[in-house]
């Protein structure tokens, strides 16, 4: 699927969610997100991806804290 395929289809999913004026079709919707799922998202270049993916795994990530023991009061 081109870029352009992919923009249209984008495009159509989003008047079925959310233009009041067009009827809701779930089959669509369904057909239309397992039809995205498959494409890798627009273009990239190789060093744009390489980008990504150095910003990314350089991003400070949260950590999480040790959660207390709940209590069980009846």
């Amino acid at each position: 699927m081109t870029d352009h395929e992919y923009a249209r289809r984008l495009d159509e999913l989003d008047r079925l969610l959310n233009d009041p004026d067009v009827p809701m079709d779930p089959s669509r919707v369904w057909s239309l997100l397992a039809e995205l799922a498959h494409h890798d998202g627009p273009s990239t270049t190789g060093q744009e991806a390489r980008l990504a993916t150095d910003s990314a795994a350089q991003a400070p990530r949260p950590t999480m804290s040790p959660a207390a023991p709940a209590r069980m009061t009846r």
